[in-house]
């Protein structure tokens, strides 16, 4: 099975290096047979890495010790659901799943542009096959996922246990797929400008693509955030961790590039910016990927040492290098067609949008990279914490929320003073409300920013819920519908406008969660002895008990928290503490239990206005003598004996247990993020899903262009 995989891995280099070599050719002679022979290629370089992918994901199923990641990543011990998943936790199954996904993004263009575009597709492929043999080439010479160990171990070390997470399953592939959907619109970007083809044709191919690649990068910074907040017990969801960063710097960038490319295709607009903007949202891509895995910055996120980072930083030159000449070069093709003529329209909107989104993703890069300027100036590496990013990004953000809800109230070109203000009205006005009611009856106006944010969030929905009404009144005026149903038809006849309005509803709901959280927290460290109490905020907290579960792969102890408001039951609580295995021999047969990798499950209460979170840290330091003697005792008995001595070990402990550390945190709206988030996903699915009109017109181009090529043939 390992010669197999690696002779896939072989034939998947030949291959993509066959397509992009036949597209270029093609493209060159204008010979269609080599272009066909290359999308064709491409669709064989895809079923090459399926297979791959099976090889390995089968290796894990099956315990198969021989594979060195299997080894690596996985155990007997470990859950079945995990070692599923297992693959992408190691360097070099997450390379794997970069260049399987990438292989299926290329298939999947190729075939949506095999009758069109035929000046770009080539050059398109080109690029993605120089990206794939890249990755490919990284897993045959410098990760390989099919290196064998011989003799094969009969354990595994097993899965890294902050990734026993069922966030962090889904997490990384949503990630990485965001990642890669890039490399589509950047493609054909580079496409574009190598054949002069500068209109927005290489746009409308791969704007769904892009808008996918936003939506991928969304649900994985979603999912990490919630798996900080439940799994790694300090109480957060956003750290400014650098690998953290390093995924939202792209989705900011994508997020302006979204709202660009409108201007371009309404307006012959920002062609230097959008093609600016995509070569910086697939090149902080990259960057991510080098993060992630080159451990060049300290990260909760980086997981194990690399041997990639050095290839990924000089293919992240050479693509920034590359595309800056190019895009230099091509400046005078890229001229706006018209101008902005006035302030108060869509298009200079947008373009301030995109300069705060844009500005905003400078911030975080200057503040994640910050310990490399600062080493290579002086000497000396210094990190920029939270406070600093809270600082910079806190007004930007501010302002972003303001102008998300004004941008859709204008119209493209030119907007009277007069026309504006009656648009303006009534999200000004709720605004003001929303400011005063909260500066008087809350604590709001102890944080300005905080109150800044919730008075645009107000303007924001009500400016987004305007344009849906007036969608409704303007329809139902058309064809006599019921309100209700006459709003549905509209969204339905342009689910991307309105998709999109969804979404920057969605953005402000989460602003307005984060701010809240964050501004308003309580925030308390407890340290208790079972039966005592302690008052947080308006909670009352007892440590009722402690329980303890020895299991093969860790031992658990649970701690019971009775929480009680106004003297009534609120919630039942057991947030716990796992303490997984080490692979030290050193620390003996017992102490290995407890010397190993420690995991947090906390205690939640979720609510609409607040959330009640417990997190449990044992003082262990009781049962060193006991795992000392244990150590000696019974380092010579099998395995089943000393679990029995683990049990009982454990079950001592959780008896009479000495007083425990609990962090409690009361988050108000914190709901909010989470809510927020899903609703801005579910407008950009929306926003994904053509409309029967859309569809009916895609149809008849090709209708009209078939018989054209049949004409001209004749």
């Amino acid at each position: 099975m390992i010669a197999l995989g690696s002779a896939t891995l072989a034939a998947a280099l030949l291959v993509a290096l066959f397509a992009g070599g036949a597209a270029v050719y093609g493209a060159l002679s204008r010979d269609r047979r080599w272009v066909d022979a290359s999308r064709r290629a491409v669709y064989a370089l895809a079923a090459l890495l399926t297979t791959a992918v099976v090889l390995l994901e089968s290796a894990f199923l099956r315990d198969d010790f021989s594979f060195e990641v299997v080894a690596e990543h996985s155990s007997t011990t470990t859950p079945t659901f995990y070692k599923l998943t297992a693959m992408w936790s190691s360097q070099e199954g997450s390379l794997l799943l970069w260049g399987w996904v990438l292989s299926l993004a290329a298939s999947a263009v190729l075939y949506l542009t095999r009758r069109r575009h035929r000046e770009l597709a080539p050059w398109a492929t080109g690029v993605l096959m120089v990206v794939g043999s890249f990755f490919i080439g990284l897993m045959i010479f410098a990760a390989p996922p099919f290196q064998e160990l011989r003799p094969a171990p009969a354990e595994g070390a097993g899965l890294t246990p902050l990734l026993r997470n069922p966030y962090m399953v889904i997490h990384p592939p949503m990630l990485y797929s965001g990642y890669v959907l890039l490399s589509i619109p950047f493609a054909f970007m580079i496409a574009a400008l190598i054949t002069r083809r500068v209109d927005a044709s290489w746009i409308r191919v791969t704007r769904r693509f892009a808008l996918a690649a936003w939506l991928f990068l969304g649900l994985g910074l979603l999912l990490g955030s919630r798996w900080s907040y439940e799994e790694l017990g300090w109480g957060g969801y956003w750290g400014w961790d650098p690998v953290e960063n390093a995924a939202l710097m792209p989705w900011l960038v994508t997020t302006a590039f979204i709202h660009s490319v409108m201007v371009q295709e309404r307006r012959g607009m920002l062609k230097v910016w959008n093609v600016s903007l995509i070569a910086m949202a697939f090149l902080l891509a990259l960057l991510g990927t080098f993060l992630v895995r080159s451990g060049i910055l300290q990260s909760i996120h980086a997981f194990g040492a690399s041997t990639v980072g050095g290839p990924l930083l000089v293919l992240i030159a050479i693509l920034a290098v590359g595309s800056a000449a190019l895009i230099v070069s091509r400046l005078a093709d890229l001229r706006p067609e018209r101008r902005i003529e006035s302030a108060l329209s869509r298009e200079a909107i947008f373009l301030v949008n995109n300069l705060l989104l844009v500005g905003l993703a400078a911030v975080i890069f200057w503040g994640t990279f910050f310990p490399l300027i600062a080493e290579f100036f002086t000497g000396t590496r210094s990190s920029l914490g939270g406070p600093w990013f809270d600082r910079y990004v806190t007004p930007i953000g501010v302002a972003l929320v303001l102008f998300t809800g004004i941008g859709p109230l204008l119209a493209w070109g030119r907007l009277s003073a007069e026309a504006a203000k009656g648009l303006l009205l009534w999200p000004s006005m709720a605004a003001g409300a929303a400011a005063v009611v909260l500066a008087f009856s809350t604590d709001a106006a102890d944080s300005p920013w905080a109150l800044f944010l919730f008075a645009f969030a107000a303007f924001t929905l009500v400016a987004l819920a305007q344009e849906f009404w007036r969608a409704g009144i303007a329809r139902r005026a058309l064809t006599g519908e019921a309100l209700p149903a006459a709003m549905a038809g509209a969204i339905a006849r342009n689910r991307r406008r309105y998709g999109g309005y969804i979404v920057h509803a969605g953005i402000a709901i989460l602003l307005v969660g984060i701010a809240a959280s964050s501004s308003f927290q309580t925030n308390r460290d407890l340290r208790l002895d079972v039966g005592e109490s302690a008052q947080v905020g308006d909670y009352e907290v007892t440590y009722e008990r402690l329980a303890a579960d020895p299991q093969s792969e860790r031992v658990a102890f649970i701690a019971t928290l009775d929480v009680r408001r106004d003297g009534e039951q609120f919630a039942l609580l057991a947030p716990a503490r796992n303490y997984y295995p080490t692979q030290n021999p050193m620390a003996g047969p017992i102490g290995r239990y407890f010397e190993g990798e420690a995991t947090s499950e906390i205690g939640l209460r979720s609510g609409a206005s607040e959330d009640f979170w417990a997190a449990f840290q044992p003082d262990l330091s009781v049962l060193d003598d006991d795992i000392a003697r244990g150590n000696r005792q019974l380092a010579d008995l099998p395995p089943d004996a000393q679990g029995i001595a683990i049990l009982a070990l454990a079950e001592r402990y959780a008896q009479n247990p000495p007083p425990a550390t609990f962090r409690v945190i009361v988050n108000p709206l914190v709901m909010w993020l989470w809510i927020g988030a899903l609703v801005s996903l579910a407008g950009a699915l929306l926003a994904l899903w053509p409309s029967a009109e859309a569809r009916r017109r895609a149809r008849a181009a090709y209708a009209a262009r078939v018989g054209r090529e049949v004409r001209a043939r004749a």
